[in-house]
């Protein structure tokens, strides 16, 4: 077993910290600049092992030396309770929303299930109070829009983010193309009827801070300006107190237990319905989607060569029906239907100005305890055998799935 600590930030530095700050915001990030501080010699430290270099306040992260992304969120519109026709459009839309993305623009889709912060959930439904008359009619919907969510959602907030990103070779020419790409986002998802919001860096450092400290009920308190005045990264605002990783299939981050796991796609055919009964777990969990688009003519070739070797498989299946004396025309439905299948996306590639995206759909399942921890990746395990999906276990220790 070995753990990942906080690293120690320049010493002989002050923080002046705002006089607006509470006694109890004031402790907050006095321990947290303590602990950012302490060394025990280890050269690797958790925020070290949070993967980015930089967080712009305008919401622009560089990842790696070329690489920058931005982070949209978005709000859920009622498909499955809309008309057929309704949802014929709203999928329709959506194909284009997704043909949107050529091979420069990644982008990756996040499902998150975090435990409700309080205080901001009182925050974010209260409505406000006006002279007129009406506000005992306020106070009462503010009171069962408490009630019912708290009931509803087992004190978990569910939000859904896309993230996108590009190469560049500097921050003078990587934003002018994000803000662009960012503005047809946004102009797509409205005509989706998609309520969204643009991130900020300060908004996504507090999602990431969310994320790391799922197990605790540590506040997120931090200013741009504390940047300079205690030589300290945005990292050590965000950490959590440590990474361990005790076995290869589990992982500790601060006191949660947690493991990956990624979605093996066996069945021909996916439905939506696989998301929702995951998003339905009552459980803080982190479903990411990463997505990239194919270069149209690589596309084309990859389908070419799946059809040729469907087609010798199926050659190699009449000659055994041959020699075994049975009809030649009896094959495997497996090959029939992939080479169907294939013929058809082979044809909407050509044709139909249609991508070809590969997807890597994976899991985080937490649990306060080790058994809620194997709890929770059993039900997720048996919605995607539900589907005809598996769900397979990524060990860290050995860099394999199992």
């Amino acid at each position: 077993m070995f753990s990942i600590p906080r690293k120690k930030p320049k010493e002989n530095v002050r923080l002046e910290l705002p006089k607006s700050l509470s006694k109890k915001e004031r402790k907050q990030v006095e321990r947290i600049i303590a602990d950012a501080k302490k060394n025990d010699g280890v050269p690797r430290t958790a925020q070290q092992s949070i993967p980015f270099q930089r967080m712009f306040q305008d919401g622009i992260c560089r990842t790696g030396n070329n690489y920058y992304t931005k982070t949209i969120q978005f709000q859920d519109i009622n498909y499955q309770l809309a008309q057929q026709e309704d949802k014929t459009a709203i999928f329709d839309e959506w194909c284009g929303f997704l043909n949107f993305f050529d091979s420069s623009v990644h982008f990756e889709l996040s499902f998150m299930n975090l435990s409700t912060d309080a205080a901001d959930f009182e925050k974010n439904i209260r409505i406000p109070l006006k002279n007129d008359g009406f506000n005992d009619v306020r106070e009462e919907y503010s009171r069962m829009l408490r009630t019912q969510l708290s009931q509803g959602n087992n004190g978990l907030t569910k939000t859904k983010y896309l993230t996108f990103g590009i190469e560049a070779d500097s921050m003078k020419q990587a934003k002018p193309r994000l803000i662009h790409i960012q503005t047809d986002l946004l102009n797509n998802f409205r005509r989706l009827g998609v309520v969204t919001k643009v991130l900020t860096g300060k908004e996504r450092l507090k999602l990431m801070h969310d994320m790391f400290h799922l197990g605790d009920k540590d506040r997120f308190y931090f200013e741009w300006k504390w940047l300079a005045e205690s030589g300290l990264s945005v990292k050590d605002f965000i950490a959590p107190t440590s990474f361990s990783f005790p076995g290869g299939r589990t992982f500790r981050m601060g006191n949660l237990y947690g493991a990956m796991s990624y979605l093996a796609i066996t069945a021909s055919d996916l439905s939506d319905q696989l998301l929702k009964d995951l998003l339905d777990m009552e459980s803080s969990q982190i479903v990411t989607m990463h997505i990239r688009s194919l270069d149209q003519n690589k596309a084309i070739k990859e389908v070419k060569h799946t059809i040729t070797e469907l087609d010798r498989s199926k050659i190699e299946e009449q000659k055994k029906a041959v020699r075994a004396g049975y009809d030649m025309d009896i094959i495997p439905s497996d090959l029939a239907t992939y080479g169907s299948d294939a013929k058809d996306l082979l044809k909407e590639l050509q044709s139909q100005n249609e991508r070809m995206f590969m997807v890597t759909f994976l899991i985080m399942n937490t649990g306060a305890t080790k058994q809620e921890l194997d709890n929770n990746i059993f039900q997720a395990s048996s919605i995607a055998q539900n589907h005809s999906c598996n769900l397979r276990r990524l060990d860290s220790s050995r860099n394999r799935a199992l």
